[in-house]
């Protein structure tokens, strides 16, 4: 049992540091992940990090290539539009039964998880800071997490998350250029609580739509996701 639980802690631990390592831009979109370079650099073994890469690969956040083992999710242009479109398509729908469903603890569950998010500070500067980024991106998720809560359809909830997920890369490449646009991600989220506590499904779901398109537009015209 202890060997056991030691290679769960093992496999954590490098499920963690490869996670914070892609998305803090350590490792890029597209980097292959060469076993014996892993084993070096995070000094550990080819069984965990291959634990680790699934579970990673699970999240969208790598892509397993036949023969040729694992690399860092590319971000593209195409895959980012088809993946917004499902987004919006699937996100506006559960967010929408939510407010329409939700009963009053997920009212208060909302109201919760938003008062963290708005008193975690926004980072700034290039995300050199992984704590930082990670603070404020565990706060987002449980607040977007939370706007879904109300739906009564568990797999249609799933399916968001799952999306939300595969997202995550493209969300922490957009910080830095909802930075130089100065975007305001306080006053959308406060928009979102407002019409989820109003229940108005109508314009929580059209508030979502034009939030999740606002880090689209933002990575293609300021990032340059390629195509």
């Amino acid at each position: 049992m202890a060997r056991q639980g030691g290679a769960t802690t093992r496999t954590e631990g490098i499920y963690r540091r490869l996670r914070a390592d892609i998305l803090g831009g350590r490792l890029t979109p597209g980097e292959r992940l060469k076993f014996p370079d892993l084993c070096g650099n995070y000094n550990t073994s080819v069984g965990a990090a291959r634990e680790a890469l699934a579970r990673l690969s699970a999240e969208g956040l790598v892509r397993a290539q036949a023969h040729q083992g694992y690399m860092v999710r590319p971000l593209s242009h195409d895959d980012l539009l088809d993946l917004t479109e499902a987004r919006i398509e699937v996100e506006t729908l559960v967010f929408r039964m939510s407010v329409t469903h939700g009963n009053v603890r997920w009212e208060a569950d909302l109201v919760a998880a938003h008062h963290v998010l708005e008193r975690t500070p926004f980072p700034d500067g290039e995300p050199a800071h992984v704590s930082l980024v990670e603070t404020w991106a565990v706060a987002h998720t449980v607040f977007h997490r939370a706007l879904f809560a109300g739906c009564p359809n568990r797999r249609l909830t799933e399916t968001a998350r799952a999306l939300r997920e595969e997202a995550e890369l493209y969300r922490h490449w957009s910080l830095p250029a909802a930075r130089a646009a100065d975007r305001d991600h306080a006053g959308e989220h406060r928009a979102l609580l407002d019409a989820a506590l109003d229940r108005d499904a109508d314009r929580a779901a059209d508030l979502l739509r034009a939030h999740i398109a606002h880090t689209t537009d933002l990575l293609i015209g300021v990032r340059g996701v390629p195509a």
